[in-house]
């Protein structure tokens, strides 16, 4: 199954994160089908820290794809930040 989730990235005690789609089976920072966005949780000031592809995120959701808890989360964020 291909699910939506996070992949993490950045150094240690500073963490980045890649919204990632991904066969389930893999592991959380292995092999990923496309990078959808980026979640940077230690943003501050002007720095965006939420950045979401919504073509390709409905696009994956069209054919089946699973949200993470998290990412759900970040994208009612993003939705409701933009409305």
């Amino acid at each position: 199954m291909v699910v939506i989730r996070l992949a993490r990235g950045g150094a240690k005690k500073r963490p980045f994160f890649n919204i990632v789609a991904t066969d389930s089976r893999n592991r959380r920072d292995g092999r990923f089908i496309e990078r959808i966005g980026f979640y940077n949780p230690v943003a501050s000031g002007a720095e965006e820290s939420v950045r979401i592809a919504q073509d390709r995120l409905t696009y994956w959701e069209g054919v089946g794809a699973q949200l993470s808890p998290t990412v759900a989360r970040l994208v009612a964020q993003v939705a409701k930040k933009a409305a």
